[in-house]
Order: structure tokens, then C-alpha cells, then sequence
């Protein structure tokens, strides 16, 4: 069967602006939206340009906007979508497109860089007498941050980062806090809460949810979220002795 994919261009080299070519392509309803764009690119026009490796959900790098929700090129298919009418394909939301559908990761990284903290004496780098142990139950609350992939889709996905707050952390940045904050075996949580309290950090998040319903790997995001501010409160709260 034909299916039409509406693909956003922008060639910064040539192009003043950006503009949309559409395809069609010969594709089953279980094949992947990867597949297509591969078809585009191998059949119809090389010069199409767009990220991906590994093209099964493990490493991130085809993280696309597809019919205006972020989500993994390489997970959906094309039967997740009405087929009979166009299938709109646009890079990830709140980033700089540096060609077609390739976009600038740079200012992602950085954020997820910046909740570290950055003090040389923390506890955290002085070296334990004896390994750090750790029970299932401890291991369990920060098991679903570990499945993060860094692929992006949050912030394509995220209201604030993309209409409110382009300087917010963002979701992935405070997932990765997260996972040292509730790790018992972190000896500099109380830093690293800190970090989360500077201006555009985890008190940015609306709790929009929206990160939860993209992320490719069913991290329950803003759930983590909002379990970093319970925790925050919970240590500004006076000691009753």
C-alpha cells in the first residue's frame, strides 16, 4: 500500500526558510516510520537527512516530532497512525534544527551535565572503606531513572521547556537527579537537592504529564518528579526532637 509521509525540510546552507516535501512509499501497516524515511532517503531523495543507530529503542538518536508527539522513529509504526492521511514528520520540538530533521542535542546535554554538583570536597568523591551495600527495596526507588536513553523526547514533549521556560532544566535532567538523590549509596544528596532548587529547576515543572505519556521507555518522568519535591519540602520541614 501507499503511504504519504508530509516531511519537514530546512537545508540552513540554502534555504531561507523552512518548508515540507511530501513522499509516498510503499509500506505494510506493521512496518516502522524509520523504515519509511529509510525508503525516502534510499529510493527518492538522498538528501533527506535525519539521526539513527541502533533502530531498536535502545540508544535514542531518532527521536522525532510524528503528528505533532514526540516519539522514537524506529517504535512506531505505521499502523500506530491513520494511514490514509498524511503522516506529518517534524523534528523534536524546543531544539535548533541543524538540517531537515537533525537537531541540536548540545543544550540537552548541558542541562543533564548541570545537576551535578560541582563542589571538589563533596563527600561524593571521597573513596568508601568498604563497598556500598545496597537492599532490593532501596535499589527499586530509583530502578525506573536507569531506563532512561537520553533521547530527547521530553523535551519535544514538555509545555514549559517549549512555550514557557526555554531555560527550565528539564525533565531528563531531573530524572538523572533523581536517581543519585534516592540512591542509598549517595553521599552528596543534600548537594545535589540544592542543585535542584536553583532558578528554572524542578519547581519550573507544571506537571504537565507529558513527558510520561512520550517517553519511549515508560519512565513514569513527572512521577519521579514530583517524588524530588516531596523530598525537598520534606528536609526544609523543622526536626521535632
Amino acid at each position: 500500500m501507499k503511504v504519504t509521509l508530509k516531511v519537514y525540510r530546512f537545508n540552513p546552507e540554502a534555504d531561507i526558510e523552512p518548508h515540507y516535501d511530501t513522499f509516498k512509499v510503499e509500506a505494510e501497516p506493521n512496518e516502522r516510520i524509520l523504515d519509511c524515511l529509510n525508503k525516502i532517503r534510499w529510493q527518492q531523495d538522498s538528501t533527506l537527512s535525519f539521526r539513527m543507530s541502533c533502530a531498536h529503542g535502545i540508544c535514542g538518536s531518532d527521536g522525532l516530532t510524528i503528528n505533532s508527539q514526540s516519539a522514537l522513529a524506529c517504535q512506531k509504526l505505521v499502523e500506530d497512525y491513520d494511514y490514509t492521511k498524511e503522516i506529518l514528520i517534524e523534528p523534536l520540538k524546543y531544539f535548533d534544527v541543524l538540517k531537515d530533521l537533525i537537531v541540536d542535542l548540545t543544550p540537552f546535554f548541558e542541562r543533564v551535565k548541570s545537576v551535578n554538583p560541582k563542589t571538589p570536597s563533596s563527600p561524593a568523591n571521597v573513596e568508601p572503606e568498604k563497598e556500598r551495600l545496597q537492599s532490593i527495596e532501596e535499589r527499586s526507588r530509583f530502578d525506573d531513572a536507569l531506563k532512561c536513553i537520553l533521547c530527547g523526547c521530553c523535551y519535544g514533549a514538555c509545555p514549559v521547556m517549549v512555550e514557557q521556560d526555554q531555560e527550565f532544566i528539564g525533565p531528563a535532567a531531573i530524572l538523572r537527579e533523581q536517581r543519585y538523590i534516592f540512591d542509598s549509596r549517595t553521599a552528596d544528596a543534600q548537594e545535589r537537592l540544592q542543585v535542584m532548587q536553583k532558578p528554572h529547576g524542578v519547581w519550573a515543572c507544571k506537571s504537565y504529564y507529558m513527558c510520561t505519556v512520550v517517553c519511549p521507555k515508560n519512565i513514569k518522568v513527572t512521577e519521579a518528579i514530583l517524588r524530588t519535591k516531596k523530598k525537598i519540602i520534606k528536609e526544609q520541614q523543622p526536626k521535632v526532637e
